[in-house]
């Protein structure tokens, strides 16, 4: 502890005396710690940032090699959707089949990360894949997009279980948890040129302050650039 400074219990007890008369709940008290800080001019220390782990473009073909050989096509078919839109794992096992639209190569993620929905396209060379799926789901009366033979919707455990198993048969020892194909994605979608005003607004974040302006664009602009860069990603 710095010399001379007052034990933080003890301080606490001085200004408890005054946040009484305010009968203070926690809203009110974060928001006056948080002037005061403003006052005494004491920024908040931030965590230092660490570049994503990204997989390989070879890593990416073994994976799906594994996949392909196993012949499972259901299978088959949520790998792709994951690795074509970059979805997070939580979104994916959401998506109901109400929300794809095969017309336009789009899938609607209602309430994603930050309560926020948004469109996010997949590429038009996977069309006819997904549209087979979706029909044969809707036959068994699915709701959502992936289910299993129980009709129960899939899981973020499920799915990660999965992902770790193709990994074990492709050979590849370092982890490669879902968030990662998603990285591997808008980093291929970048290097193709893909702006990140157009990437943005499907990846769903929302911390690139000076892009928000471009938040709205029309995914119909973006999809004949999305659909061109996605000719050449590794799997198809």
């Amino acid at each position: 502890m710095t010399p001379n400074r007052t034990p933080p219990k003890k301080k606490a007890k001085e200004l408890a005396k005054y946040f009484r008369a305010e009968r203070a709940d926690y809203s009110y008290l974060k928001s006056v710690f948080r002037a005061l800080r403003e006052e005494l001019e004491i920024a908040v220390p931030r965590a230092p940032q660490r570049l994503p782990e990204v997989p390989t473009e070879e890593e990416l073909r073994r994976f799906y090699q594994a996949v392909w050989n196993c012949r499972n096509f259901a299978d088959m078919v949520l790998i792709k959707t994951l690795f074509y839109t970059g979805v997070r794992v939580s979104e994916l096992v959401a998506i109901r089949l109400a929300e794809v639209d095969i017309e336009r190569c789009q899938i609607r993620i209602t309430q994603g990360k930050g309560h926020k929905d948004r469109q996010v396209p997949f590429p038009l060379s996977f069309r006819e894949l997904l549209a087979v799926h979706m029909e044969r789901m809707g036959e068994k009366g699915a709701v959502y997009l992936f289910e299993s033979s129980r009709r129960n919707k899939y899981t973020d455990r499920g799915v990660r279980k999965m992902l770790a198993r193709y990994a074990t048969q492709a050979g590849i020892t370092r982890s490669m948890s879902p968030h990662k194909w998603r990285h591997f994605l808008f980093t291929w979608l970048k290097k193709e040129g893909i702006d990140d005003a157009l990437i943005q607004p499907y990846s769903g974040h929302v911390t690139r302050q000076s892009l928000e302006i471009y938040s709205r664009l029309s995914l119909a602009d973006a999809q004949p650039s999305y659909n061109h860069a996605m000719e050449r990603f590794p799997i198809q």
